[in-house]
């Protein structure tokens, strides 16, 4: 069986083990804990009461983390000229149609897209490359859409998906652990908020079962779920 290395386990054992903790003093932990020589990304777990087989049941959402991710995004704007300098001006990093045939060469340099849905007809046949990746547009995320300045602007400024997966759990980045313990609290009340709000009207019983946060190469730390209610 595999092992942990040395700074995990060393880390265990600086990390007192008194059950689910306010959001705050978890998010504290995880940065006490973190131990990796690089900038770790904090994000947040929750196991919710749905069921992902069902369609009714199926929790998906945007949030614009108040504090941002703490990486740079790299912003594809899919537009006609005519909205080539509002794309521009709104901070994209790509610009224009002709990369769209440089997607099908195997391009893949950016972290978001967005398209006007009159060019979705085009955009449609990167499905297969860009779907599995989690990169393809899409009007629920609100990047399909006319107001290309306004998505541009929101995903440079720290707006992520969330999506239940099968096995019924949300994992969404929540920042780095360079962050301040303010910035990290802010931003997983802003992800909770909005999973809160999404609760599916078909969902019976505890709806948030457990919620826990943790950095890329550390610690899992349980938040008290009571309190998202």
């Amino acid at each position: 069986m595999p092992k942990h290395g040395k700074k995990y386990r060393s880390a265990v054992g600086d990390a007192p083990s008194n059950g689910a903790l306010a959001p705050r003093e978890a998010l504290e932990r995880v940065k006490a804990t973190a131990f990796a020589n690089f900038d770790e990304t904090v994000e947040a777990a929750v196991r919710l009461g749905v069921d992902p087989r069902k369609a009714d049941q199926i929790v998906r959402g945007t949030v614009i983390l108040p504090a941002g991710t703490g990486r740079k995004v790299r912003v594809l704007a899919l537009v006609k000229a005519d909205r080539a300098a509002e794309a521009t001006e709104a901070g994209a990093d790509y610009v224009g149609t002709d990369y769209i045939e440089q997607i099908q060469e195997g391009w893949l340099d950016f972290d978001v897209a967005i398209a006007t849905p009159d060019l979705m007809k085009d955009v449609a046949r990167l499905g297969r490359i860009l779907g599995p990746r989690g990169l393809m547009p899409t009007p629920k995320a609100g990047t399909v859409t006319m107001d290309v300045s306004r998505a541009v602007r929101e995903s440079k400024a720290g707006k992520i998906e969330f999506r239940v997966d099968r096995t019924g759990n949300v994992h969404a980045p929540i920042g780095k652990v360079s962050f301040e313990l303010d910035q990290l609290s802010e931003n997983l009340d802003a992800l909770m908020d909005e999973i809160v709000r999404l609760k599916p009207a078909a969902a019976k019983g505890r709806y948030v079962k457990s919620v826990t946060v943790t950095s890329t190469m550390g610690l899992g730390i349980p938040v008290d779920e009571d309190l998202y209610r």
